[in-house]
């Protein structure tokens, strides 16, 4: 099955939900507009970068804690080649996260954040940040992470049949969103298949697409746009 681009998918999340609800305007430092916390409106004022009371900056495995050293190379990998690629890494308070929520990508300010409620379970968060962190891959997989596209990166028979089934029960609701998130479930799993994958992103020298060859209709975008003859983020 040929896999078409996911145009503005905005908001990749452990949990399928609907977009973000901006926030009003002038909200700063723990946003005297926000009512009640644990909503899309607070979620969004966070992504949106209009709430920064505890919200941190990630640099590296480091900030996550001394817990999180079984995976150093991986993360430290992960989070370098974000800073690279231009994607802003964050840990925030938990009062922001719609409930359940983990993690999320955002792929229309290219940020991403980690809900500090679960940094005590890192084994568990380490897999959200592969699952997040593929979903910047397919950022990248879309020719640049400045456009609000995604592409699905393997081609069928890549992720495992169990996964997919996994991810068309839990996004029921949201069809379009099963193949990128069957992808991301997968990658979650997976030792350096994100960090392996953002490294290439990250790298001038490297192709995204001669390292993960597009899917036709993929490829067929890519060429029209000009993405695989001038190699860019």
């Amino acid at each position: 099955m040929k896999k078409l681009l996911l145009v503005g998918l905005g908001l990749a999340i452990t949990m399928c939900a609907p977009a973000p609800i901006t926030p009003p305007a002038g909200a700063k430092n723990g946003d005297p507009f926000i009512k009640e916390w644990n909503t899309y409106h607070s979620m969004g004022c966070m992504m949106l970068g209009e709430c920064k009371d505890g919200v941190t900056p990630i640099l590296s495995s480091i900030d996550l804690g001394e817990q999180y050293r079984p995976w150093k190379d991986e993360l430290d990998k992960i989070f370098s080649s974000m800073n690279q690629i231009g994607i802003e890494a964050y840990i925030a308070d938990a009062k922001y996260f719609v409930s359940a929520t983990r993690g999320v990508y955002d792929v229309r300010q290219n940020s991403f954040f980690l809900n500090e409620k679960y940094l005590s379970d890192p084994a568990q968060l380490v897999s959200v940040i592969r699952h997040e962190g593929w979903h910047a891959v397919q950022d990248c997989m879309a020719g640049t992470i400045n456009n609000t596209l995604t592409a699905v990166v393997w081609h069928d028979g890549k992720v495992p049949d169990w996964i997919v089934r996994g991810a068309e029960i839990t996004y029921e609701l949201s069809p379009k969103a099963i193949p990128y998130e069957a992808e991301a479930m997968y990658a979650a799993h997976s030792n350096f298949e994100t960090a392996d994958a953002l490294g290439v992103c990250a790298d001038p020298l490297v192709s995204m697409w001669d390292k993960y060859p597009p899917t036709p209709l993929t490829k067929e975008w890519l060429d029209k746009n000009g993405y695989i003859k001038n190699k860019s983020r």
